[in-house]
């Protein structure tokens, strides 16, 4: 019992240890706000390519810039720009008037400005194309069905049934499905949610007969799909611009106004997503870099693509972000968990609450985050994790203190232990497999839950992920899912381990 109860002290020190390590130590450099431009791009095609060469511009202006890829949806792109966390990202007209202003009009560039400019934010440096929402079928399919206009699909779609799959923005932007349905009476019932990568191959397998689509995406033409005319009008216009602080110093990018036209995205777009350059290569191929593209490999297979030079980086961000969420969860919850036990109607509302906490959507929590702390991130990422990991931790502290026999503190009592003595001695190292399997839950639960970290800059393997998404390459949502999946792997047998080690009669 001494053994087991010192092995317990030993480990929730360690925990202490590593916790107060790993805030001194950060992940990887910060960047020096006051010298560094941060530009900041969407998780699709596009928007990855269009970030670069906003960074690749700046760095050939002699300006250093870093680029934050895949930052989820434009809510928190525009919490980011709002808090600092990023300068600068590529962003639509359209986009900007109805998500970000809430305005069915159509402003221009000089109204937009105007309406931003108490947000503290700008349009500048407007690209030269537009690339318009729309809805698209296979084009055997829509000749079969005879269906050239969203009026047609309407008419259609009331006589025989259609599948929609729908990209999961598009189902909730106010310039989105739900109003689209209102302008075309659209007779369908809510359809699935798809990601905008995955959408392709799902109209390609039959799997489903629309899809939203950008107008310059790559593979419409691959997939031989017919773009629906928008008969009625109801897209506004998402001219590609520039969307940044009002304080950003917007000279140095001049040189990309008008400079891609709707013909030159898409073959950009293909040169990604088809010939599988990588997109600091597009980029760089872009601005006359012929160079340093052809120094820059083309996409290989799985295996190749899971060690790339990115691998250790990806997994020291990785790792720290589980070991700091789940050290300071290990802190609080263990104490939350004890004073549950210890006060059972202030216990009903802690185990409530920490259980409210595991069902916020992890996108709608970071969104929240950015907006409260101002900046995205490492640290948005390690709060949202810590708070994901208390319910089991919480829970299973309480429930293994529970588990104690009261016979078992008498005889303590009885010993002339106190109350101290007693939860030191006696009630924690009883509790302790119990507790750990709740750590060891969280510590799991903690390491895919990390993936999403990358919608926030945070880093980690995510961001092999939400790349894989976006080019809907299989070889790199492998490269980036695999890595997690084996450190789950590590991570449940080293608390197995340790769960073994504290059975009664086990030597630590």
């Amino acid at each position: 019992m001494l053994a087991t109860s010192s092995l317990l002290k030993h480990l929730l020190l360690a925990w202490l240890v590593a916790a107060l390590l790993a805030l001194a130590l950060p992940a990887r450099a910060a960047p020096a706000a006051t010298s560094t431009a941060v530009v900041g791009s969407k998780r699709f095609t596009e928007s990855y390519i269009l970030g670069e060469i906003v960074r690749q511009t700046l760095e050939r202006q002699g300006i250093s810039a870093t680029h934050k890829q895949g930052l989820g949806n434009t809510g928190i792109l525009e919490q980011a720009l709002g808090s600092g966390a990023i300068d600068v990202y590529p962003e639509y007209t359209g986009t900007i008037a109805r998500e970000v202003l809430k305005r069915q009009d159509k402003p221009s560039l000089a109204e937009l400005n105007a309406l931003l400019a108490p947000k503290k934010l700008k349009v500048a440096i407007p690209l030269g194309f537009n690339n318009t929402y729309a809805l698209a079928l296979r084009e055997d399919e829509a000749a079969r069905r005879g269906i050239s206009s969203l009026s047609d699909l309407a008419i259609e779609a009331k006589s025989k049934g259609l599948r929609l799959g729908l990209s999961h923005e598009f189902l909730a932007r106010a310039d989105g499905w739900p109003a689209l349905r209102q302008t075309y009476a659209l007779p369908f019932a809510s359809p699935a949610g798809l990601d905008h990568g995955l959408a392709y191959e799902a109209i390609a397998k039959s799997q489903v007969d629309v899809i939203d689509i950008y107008s310059t995406d790559a593979k419409i033409a691959r997939y031989r799909l017919r773009v629906l005319q928008d008969d009625r009008g109801y897209f506004p216009k998402y001219e590609a611009v520039l969307l940044m602080r009002a304080d950003f110093n917007s000279a140095p990018l001049e040189g990309l106004a008008n400079r891609i036209d709707a013909a030159r995205m898409i073959a950009l777009n293909a040169a990604a997503e088809l010939d599988g350059k990588p997109f600091a290569a597009v980029a760089a191929q872009f601005l006359g870099g012929a160079t340093q593209a052809s120094a820059l490999p083309q996409r290989s297979g799985w295996v190749a693509r899971l060690m790339a030079d990115d691998f250790w980086r990806l997994a020291r961000e990785h790792v720290f972000l589980v070991a700091v969420s789940l050290a300071l969860a290990v802190m609080l919850g263990v104490p939350l968990g004890l004073w549950s036990q210890r006060r059972p109607k202030a216990g009903q509302l802690i185990l409530a609450l920490v259980g409210v906490l595991q069902t916020i959507p992890s996108l709608a929590l970071l969104a929240f985050l950015i907006a409260l702390m101002g900046s995205i991130g490492t640290v948005p990422a390690i709060v949202a994790l810590f708070l994901y990991a208390l319910l089991p931790i919480v829970s299973n502290t309480h429930a293994g203190l529970a588990g104690v026999t009261r016979g078992v503190l008498q005889a303590g009592t009885a010993l002339g232990l106190t109350p101290r003595q007693c939860l030191i001695h006696i009630e924690l190292p009883l509790a302790a497999p119990v507790l750990l399997a709740g750590i060891r839950t969280a510590a799991v639960i903690s390491v895919g839950t990390a993936t999403m970290a990358a919608f926030v800059g945070a880093g980690g393997f995510g961001e092999r992920i939400t790349a894989g998404l976006a080019l809907n390459d299989s070889a790199m949502l492998v490269a980036g899912a695999l890595p997690a999946a084996v450190l789950a792997l590590l991570v449940q047998g080293g608390f197995a381990w340790l769960e073994r080690a504290l059975r009664p009669g086990a030597q630590p």
